[in-house]
Parts: C-alpha cells; sequence; structure tokens
C-alpha cells in the first residue's frame, strides 16, 4: 500500500506538490493502511519539517493514480 501525499512548503505556502509513503508491508488492506496512516504521516512530517501535509489518501500499490 501507499499513502499517497499533497504537500505544501510552509515558507510557500502556494508551492505545492505529491510525494508518496511506501509502506513496508504487502497488504491491500485500506482498513489496513489507514490504521498505520497516521504514524507514517507524523514520521514523515517530522523527516520533511519544511512542508506541510495538506491531503492523503491511501492507495494500492500499482493501482491508476489519481489527483488528490
Amino acid at each position: 500500500m501507499l499513502i499517497l501525499l499533497s504537500i505544501c512548503l510552509l515558507s510557500q505556502p502556494s508551492q505545492c506538490r505529491e510525494d508518496k509513503i511506501d509502506l513496508s508491508f504487502e497488504a491491500r488492506s485500506p482498513a489496513i493502511c489507514l490504521r498505520n496512516s497516521q504514524s507514517a504521516i507524523a514520521k514523515w512530517q517530522e523527516e520533511h519539517p519544511e512542508w506541510h501535509v495538506t491531503k492523503w489518501r491511501c492507495a494500492v500499490r500499482g493501482s491508476q493514480p489519481r489527483d488528490l
């Protein structure tokens, strides 16, 4: 599973992009992704303090991406 993120710079909120968190487990269950997403996003945020997560969603690895 992947967590797809929409992120914006704190210093320039109009500068946004998308990023992803590749979860280490292969489970294809959205419920498992949702259960683990908060801690994964918090860790990502600690590692990228200049960015702010504005939106996110879980997606199956290999699925056709769509806009957040």
